[in-house]
This record gives structure tokens, sequence and C-alpha cells, in this order.
């Protein structure tokens, strides 16, 4: 292994059974409160446990707007109140980022890319251990980029690939590349997929989701500011990764899923194919169609939270 080169290895498995959340930062302990800053929370103002020390599930997205609208509809799917009522937002006092609480779940934007949602899992892995939360499943819910799947199509991440295919998460860390697993919850991803069976509204498939660092050049988009290679070249790489079992390609997955291995939460990665790539980098479909498409995803995890409570 290269000088400055470092894997980890985290003692426990996601599925293990009455588990409570990791941290591993000895120097927490020596804090006398712990500020969330970008949540607006902080463990000397408010009582974590009284206020979300009943969480099990927790969905991330993207999108301010959807992870509101997300609140809403499970508000309705768990007959917990009005689905049109609104719905306080916990972390109004910053605009990072979103968090709204219906029962036992939270729902939470996490913004664009690695760097924001690595941020707010950070604060929200510090949010469940401070609120004494055990038996937690950590789902995003989004959207991606398609590979050979009609759009609309719904994927569910075995695992997540960097841009070379390997199922890896890499960070420099003090100067020294550290490496983290992106393997997830296989359990928890049979279950989903069990779940779309039973609802048969979209195609669902299990699969590789490819994890990059932009939207354009990492994706092999023909249509950024800059681009230095052929369509064919694009095509060889984008088929490639076709081969490789990757069916989808986003920009969270890695990190999500390294982090939540390393907290010892149970995850899953839930996206909607907006287009296949291999036909084209443009996303066409009408505003409905993308509403609709947005909304698979938010169907089949809150079918999902229903049946894990005996509501479904």
């Amino acid at each position: 292994m290269a000088p400055g080169f470092t894997t980890e290895k985290k003692e426990d498995g996601p599925s293990s059974q009455n588990s409570c959340v990791h941290l591993s930062n000895p120097h927490l302990q020596k804090m006398k409160e712990d500020i969330l800053y970008h949540f607006d929370l902080g463990t000397g103002t408010h009582d974590f446990p009284a206020l979300f020390g009943d969480v099990k599930f927790v969905c991330v997205g993207g999108s301010p707007s959807r992870m509101k609208t997300f609140s809403m509809y499970i508000t309705g799917e768990l007959g917990l109140g009005d689905p049109n009522a609104d719905i306080p937002n916990i972390c109004a006092g910053t605009d990072r980022y979103a968090m709204y609480k219906v029962g036992p779940v939270l729902s939470i934007s996490h913004g664009m890319g690695i760097p924001s949602i690595s941020i707010m899992l950070h604060e929200l892995i510090k949010l469940l251990y401070h609120s004494k939360c055990s038996d937690v499943t950590v789902i995003r819910i989004g959207t991606s980029g398609g590979i050979g799947l009609e759009p609309g199509s719904v994927v569910i991440t075995n695992q997540s690939v960097d841009a070379s295919f390997k199922p890896q998460f890499e960070q420099v860390i003090l100067g020294k590349t550290v490496v983290r697993s992106t393997q997830l919850d296989g359990q928890l991803a049979q279950e989903l997929m069990e779940c779309s069976k039973e609802i048969q509204d979209f195609k669902t498939v299990i699969g590789s989701t490819m994890c990059t660092l932009d939207f354009y050049e990492g994706q092999a988009r023909l249509d950024g500011a800059f681009c230095f290679y052929t369509e064919e070249e694009k095509l060889q790489y984008l088929q490639a990764a076709y081969k490789a079992g990757v069916r989808n390609i986003e920009m969270e997955s890695s990190v999500f899923a390294a982090m939540c291995n390393l907290g010892g939460l149970r995850a899953a990665v839930v996206c909607v194919t907006l287009l296949n790539r291999l036909e084209s980098d443009q996303i066409s479909s009408t505003h409905d169609v993308l509403v609709e498409y947005q909304q698979r995803p938010q169907k089949l995890v809150s079918y999902f939270i229903k049946k894990k409570l005996g509501k479904a």
C-alpha cells in the first residue's frame, strides 16, 4: 500500500440488532456543549432525547422542498395528521438544511454533492447519538441518471462505486488518503425490493450506483461548458459501467454509505432515474412527468415504513 494511504474497518456491521449509534470521536466527551451549527441546534439549548428520541427512520434528499413534500406525504400515509397542513422546519434558524419530524420519521435535506451531504451526516449522526436513538434506518431518496434503464425506473443501491467502479470512498485526512467501504445493507435492499413488488407501480431494480464528483465531466456528459472527449469515448465508458453492474449515477451515495457504516446505521439509497444516459445527456421530460418520477422513491420508502410500523 502506498505511503499516506490507509483503510478503516468498522467493528460492527450496520445490521446488528438493537444497535445504538456509534461515534468514533473521543474529543466529543471533553466538550461541555455540542453545537450542530448547520442545523441551528445544540445540546446546551435543546433537549435532544425529548425532541428526537423516538426517531426510527431518517429520510434524506437533496431538495428542501422535496423533503418537506415527503414529510407531508408520510403524515397522511401514517395517519398522523392532515397531509395538507404545514409542518414546521426544525432548522428554520439556518438556510443550509431543512428538517421535518413526523412521528418516528425525520425528513432532512442534504443539498447537492459529497461535501454538502457529508456535513449534514456528521451533524445528523451526532444528533441521533445525543438523542439516544437506537435501531435507526437511514434512507436517501433522490434522483439520478440511469444506465440502460427507461426513465422513471427506481434503483435500490447494493453498493456505491466511484468513477473507476470501485466500491470505496476516498477522503484525504491530515494529508493521508483514507479509504472507506461503500457497501450498503443487503437485507434492507431486499426488503425494499419486496415492497416494490407488493405495490407494483413502477419498475424497480437492485444495482450498483456510481457516485461522481460533479454533474458534467465526471458523469461523461457532452453538454457541459468543457468537454475533451468524444461521444464514442463517452458511450464506451458508460457501457463499461453497465457491464460492471452500475445502473445509475448520482453524487452523494459513496459518502452516505461510508458514514452510515461507520455510525452503525442500516442504510439504503433509493433513486429514480430521470433519463437513460446511453441515449441522452439532457433531461427533457415535462415538469409534470418529472414530479411524478420524483414521487416514486417516496412512495416506495413510505410503504416500507408503513409496513415496518404495521400500518401497511
